[in-house]
């Protein structure tokens, strides 16, 4: 399988968390490393801490083989699309953030930027994977930059300049998708970014990679319990914590983490543990299924043997200490 080929293919397995609410910050799922199946490598453990200001994870490979083992490692990061409120998650943050070690060593990933259009002809209820057309190919031989495609995540560019670059292209595919604009619109593109790096993992041997960087956090002005229960798992202590703090409808952070990609290895995971850290004047609620364990005033603990995950974690934080005039 060439790069082209990889790249395509995880790009069309990537998994997006979003959420949204009145008065909103807008913010998307960031998750762990993918990896083809492979069944000669196991993921021997993970140890995953989760806070407002940074994720982290350790993880401890094992090459089930006497032999080297060479394969492509991805960090896919979401579609995030170039017209935002102000407000929204500090994408640049987690840019400059990220930083990716191999047993110590710190490593540079190749950094591969994906551009998208709105499909007109989506069905109205299309997946978000099936409503936007990857143009990258397209827009990179009409001039454009990977600097400037990324303007979604970096925010440091002239779009009105980038609009009328995308405007002036004479690819078919991109004419017929930007035919409902006049010239002088803003153009609306959705942009991914994917980190990849080569990695060996040496024969009957653990190889650790630790990867972080800061989260994407969104969250609203106000909390509607009745309509975030399910979302995240918000049970009758964290409510009763919530009546008590009057902050029943008190501003909250809120951010997702994509864990299901840890079912992409040889195994299940043989250890797993969770580190979720919240604020002083804080509670926290997010769904999992198992014991959770308070470390300390500010962190939870929780771990599991011989982990597969099926789903995805969102986590919200509560103010309980602001107060309406």
């Amino acid at each position: 399988m060439n790069q082209r080929q990889w790249l395509g293919f995880w790009l069309s397995m990537v998994l997006v968390a979003s959420a949204h609410a009145n008065d909103s910050t807008g913010f998307v799922g960031t998750g762990g490393v993918e990896y083809v199946h492979n069944p000669n490598i196991s993921m021997q453990s993970e140890d995953l801490f989760i806070s407002k200001k940074q994720i982290r994870v350790d993880y401890h490979f094992k090459n089930l083989t006497t032999r080297d083992i060479t394969e492509t490692i991805l960090f896919p990061l979401p579609r995030v699309s170039s017209s935002r409120d102000s407000d929204f998650a500090d994408t640049e943050g987690l840019i400059q953030s990220f930083q990716v070690r191999q047993n110590g060593q710190l490593l540079k990933p190749t950094t591969h930027v994906r551009a998208f259009l709105p499909d007109p002809n989506a069905m109205p209820d299309a997946s978000a994977e099936n409503s936007v057309i990857d143009v990258t190919t397209a827009l990179k031989a009409c001039g454009l930059s990977d600097q400037e495609l990324m303007l979604p995540w970096t925010q440091n560019q002239d779009i009105d300049q980038i609009s009328a670059k995308m405007m002036q292209c004479n690819n078919p595919k991109v004419r017929a998708l930007l035919k409902s604009y006049d010239q002088g619109d803003e153009v609306y593109w959705e942009a991914q970014v994917v980190y990849s790096w080569q990695q060996t993992f040496k024969a009957n041997a653990i190889t650790r990679i630790k990867h972080q960087y800061r989260p994407l956090v969104g969250g609203s002005v106000a909390l509607y319990p009745d309509e975030d229960e399910k979302t995240y798992c918000m049970d009758s202590s964290f409510k009763a914590g919530l009546r008590k703090a009057q902050a029943q409808h008190a501003p909250y952070s809120a951010l997702s983490y994509i864990l299901s990609t840890g079912a992409n290895w040889a195994k299940p995971i043989a250890d797993f543990k969770l580190t979720v850290e919240r604020e002083a004047g804080e509670l926290v609620s997010f769904c999992w299924d198992g014991k959770v364990q308070k470390i300390s005033p500010t962190r939870f603990q929780m771990s599991k043997k011989n982990f597969k995950p099926k789903q995805d974690l969102n986590i919200i934080f509560v103010n309980t200490q602001f107060r309406f005039e």
